[in-house]
């Protein structure tokens, strides 16, 4: 599959690595869960790595120098729920002062369309690096689907990160928002029938969460 200029596949070892375990079905809740975070922190690494910043002084032992920190309203994290809040704190441990949003969406079990049931974004979205997580990218509904909520609020510069994605997820989203840099953890095969990607993980939000 040839990919989108807005789309990036971290092939980092540590990262796929860690995605070979997270597949495994022998993985159990707290495992799965730690990896998740761990994998979004490794992610978030590059994800960031164009966020603004501005010089500020600081004393040394030596004497004082300008050095940069991160600037402005910084970072908003916006999870897809449910899966989404297991990417979280992986983010947050990078940038502690982060705000966080939450964006609740839905997918009908038939037609395998979204559908919103809530939406909350820190203030003021427009002016802040906005990160939007879920662990899969299958059909690319979903996650398109909160961009363009995130955009009716004001976001503007909006990143997707995810750590497996379908080919079909893949290019909805980087058609339906060619400006929002696309981070891909692992580019799976396909998505079955029933709209899955495999080989896949199974249900991220099952196995973070031990439900069924």
């Amino acid at each position: 599959m040839e990919l989108s200029p807005n789309v990036t596949v971290l092939d980092h070892p540590l990262i796929q690595h860690k995605i070979s375990m997270l597949r495994d079905k022998n993985t159990g809740t707290n495992e799965f869960r730690s990896l998740v975070s761990e994998i979004a922190m490794l992610m978030g690494f590059e994800a960031l790595r164009d966020l603004p910043t501005k010089n500020i002084d600081v004393e040394t032992p030596l004497e004082t120098c300008k050095t940069p920190v991160i600037a402005g309203k910084k970072l908003a994290i916006v999870p897809i729920l449910r899966a989404g809040l297991g990417m979280v704190d992986g983010i947050l441990r990078l940038v502690p002062t982060a705000k966080v949003g939450h964006i609740g969406l839905y997918r009908d079990p038939e037609t395998h369309e979204p559908h919103e049931y809530y939406c909350k974004l820190p203030a003021p979205i427009e002016q802040r690096t906005i990160l939007v997580v879920d662990p899969m990218l299958a059909t690319g509904g979903s996650g398109s689907d909160a961009i363009k909520l995130i955009k009716e609020h004001g976001g503007v510069k909006i990143k997707f990160m995810c750590i497996i994605a379908a080919p079909e997820g893949v290019k909805k989203l980087s058609e339906d928002h060619p400006d929002v840099q696309i981070y891909v953890g692992h580019l799976d095969r396909e998505l079955n029938k029933d709209a899955y990607i495999c080989p896949g993980l199974g249900d991220a939000g099952d196995r973070i969460f031990g439900t069924k």
